[in-house]
């Protein structure tokens, strides 16, 4: 089946979750959705997600993310890779955290 990029962002946000919720029970409760564009925004740039800890809710914005980022491969990997580290950054915020400190493991070269 062809796979597009909405389908590899969508992928990427639910496998970054998932993974993140098995090592940190207190991510049960939170919410992780994607939404195209932020509603409304909260300050002189664009959002490219939204923390919002009392209703333990993340909203990843794919378009911001997708078409604001620099990468310097633009494929499946690279993108997949720029959707992990936003995921990582807005639960690290979510829990007030170093977004690296949470998944140590997952980016160390073996």
């Amino acid at each position: 089946m062809l796979r597009g990029r909405i389908d590899v962002f969508d992928d990427a946000v639910a496998d970054t979750a998932e993974y993140l919720r098995s090592l940190w029970p207190e991510l049960d409760v939170v919410s992780y959705e994607v939404a195209g564009l932020p509603a409304e925004l909260s300050g002189p740039g664009l959002d490219r997600w939204r923390v919002m800890v009392p209703e333990n809710r993340i909203i990843l914005f794919r378009l911001p993310i997708e078409r604001m980022s620099k990468l310097h491969v633009k494929d499946e990997l690279h993108l997949r890779m720029m959707v992990e580290s936003c995921v990582l950054r807005a639960t690290g915020e979510y829990l007030g955290r170093d977004p690296w400190d949470l998944a140590p493991d997952r980016f160390r070269d073996h």
